[in-house]
């Protein structure tokens, strides 16, 4: 196994970003290539940056990407904000619940590598 997939917050983003393909595929045709499509980007970069720092040289690129990815979640935690503002999702849909999971684990990876 590579370093990154034996980490919960690369998991629980991998879960992420399917719940997201699996909600935009249900918007309106009109945001397939709006909203949609900037929300499935931003899904995206969150496992893809904590894969990328994982792979880099020592903690201190690590926290970097960590951060650039707890970027990428506060937009996509917005951009869902935006599809429940648009009739396009409920807040019970469990893109929430993981963005929310997801957001605990990488406070937890950042806290952990800050103090190596």
């Amino acid at each position: 196994m590579k370093p990154h997939e034996q980490l919960d917050a690369w998991k629980t983003a991998m879960q992420l970003v399917k719940s997201v393909y699996q909600l935009t595929a249900a918007f309106p045709v009109e945001e397939r290539f709006g909203l949609a499509q900037q929300m499935r980007r931003a899904a995206v970069s969150i496992p893809s940056n904590i894969a990328e720092g994982a792979g880099r040289n020592g903690a201190k690129e690590f926290l970097n990407f960590i951060g650039i990815a707890r970027g990428s979640l506060a937009e996509l935690e917005t951009q869902l904000q935006l599809a429940v503002m648009l009739d396009f999702t409920t807040p019970d849909h469990v893109a929430f619940e993981l963005t929310e999971r997801t957001g605990k684990l990488l406070t937890g990876l950042h806290k952990k590598l800050s103090t190596t």
